[in-house]
């Protein structure tokens, strides 16, 4: 995996001053500042845009294409609120963020998972405030988690710090964090991993993602097959009026330890699907899922 290790200082100054003043607001005026940012997306010509309306044209074939649109300007705005949200669930005490989780679904299923002993993994979707489900694990559980050095290197200490400041270990996409993630579960530990992210050309097969082929991780199956462990998906709902979140946990299938690669990827594939289909306007149709590796 390429790294880019350009500071850019001047950038990183700017984004995390903007992370700050996001910071300032109560929940309710900070999605409506969201919003617009993303009312701003909709009215201008931009790659968000073009990749959302490229993708749900995609995986949405069945609707009109006045329902697509609809689609398409509800996910920009939504998307508007994943970056303005950053500040308060980046820079608030915990004190100020749990009153914000209104209730938390299926929580249960995973204190009961740990009595096997085999650790737990938690698998995170781009749906809803995604940086909001893993702040919460890492409150009530020890969670090692993968981590993307950014783009900015100028800001990869201020975001570290932000993740780990309730108790997550951050390890890096590479043999040392794979090995990491392993040994926290062998110490029936969390782990967490975003499932819909492009694994590269060498960390991933093909396989169906809403009828579509698209690179998809092994990585999870790998660490599912040996751990023998349980697996949930879990993500977090972004409710209306800045009222807060709803959390979600639901078991994933037991085909996503298969030893067959492929039946494995199309079991993460389903289960990232599903939670999709739940909030579509909240999943992160912005991002170039379907870019296939090259040859």
């Amino acid at each position: 995996m390429k790294k880019n290790n350009k500071q850019k200082p001047i950038q990183g100054v700017l984004f995390k001053g903007i992370i700050r003043f996001f910071s300032w607001f109560p929940l309710r005026w900070n999605h409506r500042l969201g919003a617009a940012i993303g009312w701003l997306l909709w009215r201008t010509s931009n790659k968000a845009k073009r990749v959302a309306e490229k993708n749900i044209t995609k995986v949405f074939p069945e609707c009109s294409q006045q329902e697509q649109s609809a689609l398409v300007k509800q996910t920009l705005i939504e998307t508007g609120k994943t970056f303005s949200e950053l500040g308060p669930l980046w820079l608030w005490p915990k004190e100020r963020l749990l009153p914000l989780v209104k209730r938390v679904e299926g929580e249960d299923l995973v204190t009961q998972a740990f009595e096997q002993g085999k650790g737990v993994i938690v698998l995170s979707p781009h749906i809803g405030a995604w940086e909001m489900m893993g702040w919460y694990w890492s409150v009530y559980y020890q969670i090692t988690s993968l981590y993307r050095p950014p783009r900015i290197g100028s800001i990869d200490g201020f975001m570290r710090h932000v993740r780990e400041r309730a108790g997550a270990n951050l390890v890096p996409t590479d043999l040392s964090g794979v090995k990491a993630l392993r040994r926290a579960l062998k110490a029936n530990q969390m782990i967490g991993i975003l499932p819909d992210q492009d694994p590269g050309s060498s960390g991933g097969v093909i396989a169906p993602f809403f009828g579509q082929p698209a690179n998809t991780m092994v990585l999870v199956s790998k660490l599912a097959a040996k751990a023998q462990c349980p697996i949930f998906f879990t993500y977090a709902e972004r409710l209306a009026n800045g009222e807060g979140y709803v959390l979600h946990i639901k078991p994933a299938s037991s085909a996503l330890a298969s030893l067959d690669e492929f039946e494995a990827a199309c079991a993460l594939n389903q289960g990232v699907e599903a939670s999709a289909r739940h909030l579509p306007s909240q999943y992160q149709w912005t991002y170039n899922r379907f870019k296939l590796p090259r040859n």
